[in-house]
């Protein structure tokens, strides 16, 4: 639901945090085993921003229990509901976009036949089924559902910069046989106090109508300023 326009100050909400031991992947700058990332619950312009908070675990002693919540929120789909992690690392491959005309030639003609069988296009098949895990993920590629491949350089140094977080607003992806979904706890519960919990949209955030936002840093320096795109 929407709001009136709100002229105070407004807290920052936590959207992730990623210790350094739990994703093999994440590059931090020295120094640094822990990512915070922080938004503004309002779109700038048509999401919300994120802020990057690179910190030493060991230098954290006055933890919040509450984190403050803000007086005000453009859409309630930007208060994130609290999820505990089980990170689970997988390959994934560049969507057909960003390959070359003779390699797209070649996926092309080997997809056929599995593509008949889940009624897709040979693109859409090795895009969702082969390509790029859905969901919120650390690291990847990217998928480009909406939007062509653009560049991505780093603002400060140039560099091409990679995907840090995927935040999407659904899990599960767009084959019916689930590949990419996890193999779940059957004895897990649902989130104490969450009457309406969506396994497929666990977080409760929602991007734009359903889309994703995806950070993007720079490789060779971390703590240069980060990107941000919706696909």
């Amino acid at each position: 639901m929407a709001v009136q326009p709100y002229d105070g100050s407004i807290a920052m909400l936590p959207v992730a945090q990623l210790y350094a031991r739990d994703v093999p992947d994440l590059h931090t700058p020295e120094g640094a085993d822990l990512l915070q990332i922080l938004w503004c619950p309002f779109d700038h312009p048509i999401m919300p921003r994120t802020v990057l908070v690179w910190r030493s675990a060991v230098t954290i002693t006055d933890i919040l229990t509450t984190p403050p919540e803000p007086p005000a929120m453009q859409f309630d789909s930007y208060l994130p509901e609290p999820c505990l992690l089980h990170p689970e690392q997988v390959t994934e491959y560049p969507d057909h976009l960003e390959l070359s005309a003779e390699l797209q030639e070649q996926l092309r003609q080997w997809s056929v036949p599995e593509a008949a069988e889940e009624d897709m296009d040979p693109w859409t098949y090795y895009d969702c089924v082969l390509s790029s895990a859905p969901g919120w993920k650390v690291g990847g590629w990217p998928a480009w559902d909406s939007t062509d491949p653009i560049p991505r350089p780093c603002p400060e140094c140039g560099t091409e910069m990679e995907v840090l977080l995927t935040i999407a607003t659904f899990e599960e992806g767009d084959d019916e046989g689930r590949s990419w979904s996890p193999s779940e706890d059957p004895d897990a519960e649902p989130p104490s106090g969450s009457e309406h919990f969506d396994p497929n949209q666990p977080t409760a955030v929602q991007i734009g109508s359903g889309y994703r936002q995806q950070l993007y840093v720079c490789p060779a320096a971390p703590e240069h300023p980060h990107i941000e795109l919706m696909t």
